[in-house]
């Protein structure tokens, strides 16, 4: 695809000096990723989105710049940096595109994370430096077509076949599926706790179906895994993990992910209202020079700022080891949220021209629906936060 040429004038907003608790690798990092986007998102995330076509190109430069696995070990395939720098590049990501950054987060908290932590070191050898470096290219099935907020009620299953196990079932909304070459995926053995197993593309039976007809985060590649009959060797069973333990510490890690991520597609939203804001002229003045113009842009950057102070200090909680996924999840409905408003009062700021692809608002608008909803739903994280503090559990 011929690239669409259009200048990235992004700046970066930091209203309260956040820079001054970030550690020189944090902001080396940051500068890398920011720069990639520039130079190979920027330019083309646009015709892509027109054309509801993943640059599939971009896995090997995501690898390049570290952004798979980035908090994991050097030695399996990771960036051997902490939480603090995962987020900032899922930040930078995220600002190009939040399906750009889909890709790397699956990749890294979904595929990679899960079988370094539940894996055998033969299966970490064997797929995490491939992964690491790009030459594989995973997804994770957990959701289903009958069951996506209750995981939990999964029916695809495996059978014992001696060396090997019998998967049947299906799995829904699966990012990178229709591209990957393996899958973690998580189904109930026959007494019906949930095991890990990792399924290679070739293996048969196995089948990754495109989903077509997507108004969001149309720059990634969506599907769904089917898998009828699938013989899975024992040895591609996770031995680390069983329950669902398993596939919910992986959400955490990936939710923590989308929490940094959000502010970056905010942080675009509002870099582009703001400026436009500064060029656009009514009545003889700059529309930022009006009252109501000024509250929108005060209150977009008020809002950011929270944000970007909650997933600090979340970022210091989890380099300690203290993250709980209670907190995981407020961060991620808030600045979720937080990134969806944002998305539309830059609209409105930017008129009729907000609804072109002139612009990055309406797409980061359209991609941010889907982030709300994934990884967990909006109201499914203020629950997770109502049963936390009133120790009484709504979902039962």
């Amino acid at each position: 695809m011929k690239k669409q040429v259009k200048e990235d004038r992004f700046q970066g907003h930091d209203y309260y000096n956040i820079d001054a608790l970030l550690h020189d690798d944090h902001k080396i990092a940051r500068d890398a990723v920011r720069s990639w986007v520039k130079q190979e998102v920027s330019p083309i995330i646009e015709a892509y989105s027109d054309k509801a076509e993943c640059p599939v190109h971009l896995f090997k430069g995501l690898a390049e710049i570290g952004a798979f696995g980035p908090s994991l070990p050097e030695k399996y395939g990771g960036g051997g940096m902490d939480e603090i720098a995962y987020g900032i590049i899922m930040q930078e990501l995220e600002r190009g595109d939040s399906g750009i950054r889909s890709m790397a987060s699956v990749q890294g908290s979904l595929v990679m994370y899960p079988i370094y932590k539940f894996g055998s070191e033969e299966q970490r050898m064997k797929y995490l430096p491939k992964l690491g470096s790009g030459e594989f290219i995973g997804c994770f099935g957990l959701t289903e077509p009958d069951h996506g907020s209750n995981p939990s009620g999964m029916v695809t299953n495996i059978k014992d076949d001696g060396d090997a196990y019998i998967l049947n079932g299906a799995k829904m909304w699966i990012t990178n599926s229709p591209v990957a070459d393996i899958a973690v995926v998580w189904a109930k053995d026959e007494s019906g706790v949930v095991r890990g197993l990792i399924v290679e593309k070739d293996m048969k039976g196995f089948s990754a179906p495109a989903i077509h007809g997507k108004w969001s985060l149309r720059a990634s590649i969506t599907g769904e895994l089917i898998f009828e009959d699938v013989r899975v060797p024992k040895s591609n069973v996770l031995p680390g993990v069983s329950g669902m333990k398993g596939p919910l510490s992986c959400l955490s890690k990936a939710r923590y992910g989308i929490a940094w991520g959000a502010i970056g597609a905010a942080m675009d939203c509002y870099d582009s209202a703001l400026r436009y804001s500064q060029e656009r002229s009514q009545f003889g003045r700059p529309i930022g020079q009006f009252q109501l113009t000024q509250k929108k842009l005060a209150e977009m950057i008020t809002e950011i700022t929270k944000a970007q102070l909650l997933v600090w200090r979340l970022g210091v909680l989890a380099n300690e080891g203290n993250a709980t996924p209670a907190q995981i999840s407020m961060a991620k409905r808030n600045n979720v949220a937080m990134a969806l408003d944002v998305a539309r009062e830059a609209r409105q700021i930017h008129g009729g021209m907000g609804i072109t692809n002139e612009y990055p608002v309406m797409r980061h608008m359209m991609n941010l629906e889907t982030v709300l909803t994934y990884e967990g739903t909006h109201d499914i994280h203020l629950l997770i936060t109502g049963m936390d503090v009133t120790g009484l559990n709504a979902f039962s």
